[in-house]
């Protein structure tokens, strides 16, 4: 008799077949300019449960150019599997040909030429659109949001959150997991939460002076005759890549042994199926599917992953949906004796031009607009060339911050943190939305201050340990710190300490000296009552003195071995 792991992965090539010949038909379509909303949504009903999966929005209400990555280096066990497999590599990985549809929505290679004829993806209306659609095939579909949702835009830093707390109500999501959402601050949090018409999951958030959870571990979701267990992960790091002081209250960590024990008694109550709607990062969700016993579903968050089949982890499925809006996983579920049988997996792309705007969703947009359009559509400048984020390293909206960091600040020498929500811009016109979208958060004063070469090393070196330790559990899953006047050399499979080599101050040449002090500007500290103007307002007035963005020589040269 075969066992389970078997059917499973059995299951996997079923899903990876429907996905292949799903894409097929994407690209068939699009060739003959006739790509349909039924098409992007077909799927053929599988099982007795569905789950609908969205993560890392970063409250990008509307729809959105996103540039997959360039590089996204995998290191130790994780070397040349998903997601560390980008442009053409990943494309033969999936079959996925040049130039079609799923190219365009899941790499990078020719994006510009690419997002002209495909469009813009995403945007809540037409997410809405896509959940509809499939809780009318499947009434007892639970719809599940990984986190990353209230904070990066214009509209989410005005209302701190409130708007995004509104889409999800309406939307019907049924438990969130969490990240930046803390940065809005405890109380902040807390009257956030209030709002919400579902819970906010947090099984290993501690209160630091009892040390005890602090938010329900989980929600027992009732679906017909199913009970599903649904656990909520926060990302483990808060406190160390966002400001403490925001949140003293709160303790977080993997904590794999309590992840265990949440398994353990949801299954003594005999629930059917356990998911974890995960903010961990695709790496650590990995290995702890291997640790932890019992899990039948990982939804994968926090490091913005769009894989189009599921990755299979001894028993259980990992589910990476992408971020910005712009896919919707569903996956169906043959559930029986308390186990998941089998399964159907679809990454579902959200093209805006294709799926129609749910109307209800997009009057409250629209409402939640108004009150900004002038400030929202006001056009700052024009840039020649495409702006985009995503990547290890430096990307052109980064250079285009650090330029006006080291322009406006008067340094030597610009930081800016290398996170990985922002959209891309299409050379034209730069709004001031679209510097917010890269720019937006609660902690955004641009710092002045100096620095020697010896700790600049040292910071670095902290930076690239986090995102290249071999073992996942250590990684924090951003990407490395962006730069400006500087060059240096990176060895990502080097041991902590030595990854950083060769570093050089751009404006002279000279290589950065341990002992000299230098005038370091950057934004996003996590020391409280750091001063500074706001980093959108330094970028918006750099544009504006500059006349727009042009490719000027880089404010950068990074040399990175052994790719």
């Amino acid at each position: 008799m075969a066992s389970r792991r078997e059917f499973l992965q059995a299951g996997l090539a079923t899903s990876a077949i429907l996905a292949g010949l799903g894409m097929t038909n994407w690209s068939r379509a699009m060739a003959q300019q006739a790509l349909t909303q039924d098409q992007l949504l077909q799927f053929d009903d599988f099982g007795n449960l569905t789950l609908i999966h969205v993560t890392d929005a970063h409250a990008h209400l509307r729809p959105v150019w996103f540039r997959e990555p360039a590089t996204n280096i995998g290191v130790g066990e994780a070397a040349g599997r998903v997601p560390h497999v980008v442009g053409e590599s990943f494309q033969k990985m999936f079959g996925i040909a040049p130039g079609s549809p799923e190219a365009y929505a899941l790499t990078y290679p020719d994006f510009e030429s690419l997002a002209r004829s495909y469009g813009r993806m995403g945007g809540f209306d037409r997410v809405a659109t896509v959940v509809k659609a499939i809780r009318a095939a499947r009434p007892d579909s639970i719809l599940l949001d990984g986190g990353d949702t209230w904070h990066g835009s214009y509209t989410s830093l005005k209302t701190m959150g409130e708007d995004m707390v509104r889409v999800q109500n309406l939307l019907g999501i049924e438990a969130m997991s969490s990240h930046w959402e803390f940065t809005f601050g405890t109380t902040r949090v807390q009257e956030l939460i209030e709002m919400c018409q579902f819970p906010f999951l947090g099984a290993n958030i501690y209160d630091v002076e009892w040390d005890e959870p602090a938010f329900e571990p989980y929600k027992i979701i009732q679906k017909g005759d199913l009970a599903v267990g649904v656990i909520g992960q926060a990302f483990p790091y808060l406190p160390i890549a966002n400001p403490k002081w925001m949140f003293p209250e709160y303790s977080f960590g993997i904590r794999e042994e309590r992840m265990q024990e949440v398994v353990d008694e949801l299954r003594s109550q005999n629930v059917d199926l356990v998911v974890c709607l995960s903010h961990n990062g695709f790496d650590v969700d990995h290995k702890m599917a291997g640790r932890v016993r019992g899990i039948d579903v990982i939804l994968s968050g926090h490091t913005h992953d769009a894989i189009p089949e599921p990755v299979l982890v001894g028993e259980t499925i990992i589910i990476a949906s992408g971020s910005h809006g712009k896919f919707v996983s569903r996956v169906d579920l043959d559930v029986q004796g308390g186990r998941m049988a089998g399964f159907r997996h679809k990454l579902i792309p959200v093209f805006s031009d294709v799926i129609q705007p749910d109307p209800e969703m997009a009057a409250l947009i629209d409402d939640i607009r108004a009150p900004f359009t002038a400030d929202l559509e006001a056009v700052i400048g024009q840039t020649d060339h495409l702006l985009y984020r995503r990547g290890n390293f430096n990307g052109t909206w980064d250079d285009v911050i650090c330029r006006a960091i080291l322009e406006e600040r008067d340094a030597e020498i610009a930081l800016s943190p290398g996170v990985r929500w922002g959209a891309s811009v299409l050379p034209g016109d730069i709004t001031r939305e679209d510097i917010h979208s890269v720019t937006s958060m609660t902690y955004g004063q641009c710092y002045r201050s100096e620095m020697t070469g010896e700790t600049l090393k040292t910071v670095m070196e902290d930076v690239a340990d986090n995102i290249f330790n071999p073992d996942p559990y250590y990684q924090q899953g951003g990407d490395m710190v962006r730069v400006g006047g500087l060059a240096y050399s990176i060895d990502p499979m080097a041991a902590m300490g030595n990854r950083i080599t060769d570093l050089r101050l751009i404006a002279d040449d000279t290589p950065i000296d341990p002992a000299r002090s230098y005038v370091v500007a950057g934004w996003a500290s996590i020391n409280e009552g750091t001063e500074g103007p706001q980093i959108w307002d330094v970028v918006e007035d750099h544009i504006r003195k500059s006349g727009g963005v042009r490719q000027d020589a880089p404010v950068s040269n990074i040399t990175v071995k052994g790719l």
